[in-house]
């Protein structure tokens, strides 16, 4: 049986307009993301990674071309329907964690439940289950302050697996982590993705880069390479 495809973009341009100025921030670009693939998204400042990031995460729409998300064409849904299709889809992982700073390990994985169709009496034991994947445990009831950079990141990565999403998009996840405390976050990318997770990583970071099965280089916008 042939793969599913989870993303897909055909023919996508991102156009913004400063002033009289039009920049092209993404020109034609085509790419899939399959069941099960780890895939890393790289390129230069000003190369579009993080347009391509934000659109094919549902947090932005195409100037012009296609996205579709199990192959359906969610290019033109408005906010509430983007919104609804990330939080049922797609778990965030970002470099700053996004955390909520007075609420516990535990309540910061639930957040995602609550905008979901899963039931109340659900939420603990699947955010309990998601903190032991992660090797958290030991840490439900700590605060952000209490917790070092990879607990945190390690918090940040059970909340985007709450919802059982079809894809894990992560946005520079080792970007504030020493590199120690970076390896062993990749080394839980590379855990997860061979559980089956499909996991798309946007980074300059060759090391973690490098750790993908594919590697999808955009330059000036557009795809130079895949490797």
């Amino acid at each position: 049986m042939p793969t599913q495809t989870i993303i897909e973009t055909q023919n996508v341009f991102k156009t913004y307009r400063l002033g009289s100025e039009v920049i092209n921030a993404l020109s034609g670009v085509d790419i899939k993301i399959k069941k099960g693939e780890f895939v890393s998204i790289v390129g230069k400042s000003g190369s579009g990674k993080s347009t391509l990031m934000h659109l094919i995460g549902l947090l932005d729409t195409p100037t012009s071309g296609s996205i579709l998300l199990n192959d359906k064409d969610v290019s033109r849904l408005n906010q509430n329907e983007l919104s609804f299709q990330r939080n049922r889809s797609i778990g965030f992982v970002f470099q700053s964690f996004n955390l909520l700073q007075r609420t516990s390990s535990l309540d910061n994985i639930i957040l995602p439940l609550k905008y979901s169709q899963v039931p109340k009496s659900e939420w603990e034991s699947r955010a309990l289950k998601m903190l032991e994947i992660v090797g958290l445990s030991d840490r439900k009831n700590n605060k952000p302050n209490e917790l070092s950079g990879g607990q945190k990141q390690r918090v940040a990565i059970a909340r985007a697996l709450i919802n059982d999403p079809d894809l894990i998009l992560a946005d520079e996840p080792t970007g504030n982590l020493d590199s120690k405390t970076g390896t062993e976050i990749i080394e839980l990318f590379r855990k997860l993705n061979k559980s089956g997770k499909t996991i798309v990583i946007v980074t300059h970071d060759e090391e973690l880069a490098e750790v993908a099965n594919r590697k999808i280089i955009l330059k000036d916008g557009k795809i130079s390479k895949t490797l």
